[in-house]
């Protein structure tokens, strides 16, 4: 039997909708995203040869590790020949010299099983400053002709600024965030040690989040987005952000 609705009805709709608080939205969220435990995620570190790629620095070293419900999957690492000399400043706070690279594959070589560990889309991808090892990323892949995925991204930093007070983080490096949560690794400039630390602060923010009833992905990256940008309409199916 197909149901009929007056324009009355549908206006009267519409307007239940668009009345709808941040706290309805958020239970809408929670019905069709996706809950945090069920999420790949691949928590990625960098090292390079200095600040910025379109300045002419390169990726010296990536570290990766996949994680889901909690649990270590498999890890990725690798150096990178950045086919130029490492600055002294970079060698004295990596331990990465010239001598320690030169034999190691150039980031064309190294994309490719990148790629492979990154699996997929469906993958959300996490790091400490995302937007730092994403610029690299990014220029590194469109020099060598790859399409960089349109991953979901999750900033462990700005995670950690939302749900730790200042007076509980007055910062939110690595290093902080490490002594906050009690990472099994502490962070050494060195990329894998980095992702490592920096799977355990994302488990730890994960534990934070449940206290702003932040249960799914989608509610997750709602919560990390500038408030300009938070979505206040409810998600149109299981994928959406």
């Amino acid at each position: 039997m197909v149901q009929e609705y007056s324009a009355v009805n549908v206006i009267s709709i519409i307007y239940a909708i668009d009345t709808m608080d941040e706290n309805s939205w958020q239970s809408t969220f929670q019905e069709l995203g996706t809950p945090l435990h069920q999420i790949r995620f691949v928590v990625l570190d960098l090292e390079t040869s200095g600040g910025a790629p379109h300045l002419g620095a390169a990726i010296t070293e990536i570290g990766a590790v996949k994680v889901q419900g909690g649990e270590i999957l498999e890890t990725f690492s690798t150096l990178v020949n950045p086919r130029h000399p490492i600055p002294s400043f970079i060698t004295e706070l990596t331990g990465i010299d010239d001598a320690l690279v030169n034999d190691a594959p150039p980031i064309e070589a190294v994309l490719p099983d990148l790629f492979n560990f990154l699996v997929d889309e469906a993958t959300v991808f996490v790091a400490q400053n995302a937007p730092f090892d994403l610029s690299f990323l990014k220029f590194a892949a469109k020099a060598h002709g790859h399409q960089w995925p349109a991953f979901r991204v999750l900033d462990t930093a700005i995670l950690a600024r939302r749900v730790l007070s200042r007076e509980e983080a007055p910062n939110c490096k690595l290093g902080t965030l490490a002594q906050i949560f009690g990472t099994e690794v502490t962070p050494n400039h060195r990329a894998l040690d980095d992702a490592k630390a920096t799977v355990d602060v994302l488990h730890g923010i994960i534990e934070r989040l449940a206290g702003f009833e932040v249960f799914t992905i989608e509610e997750a990256l709602n919560f990390s987005a500038p408030k300009k940008s938070r979505s206040t309409k409810p998600p149109t199916s299981p994928r959406a952000q």
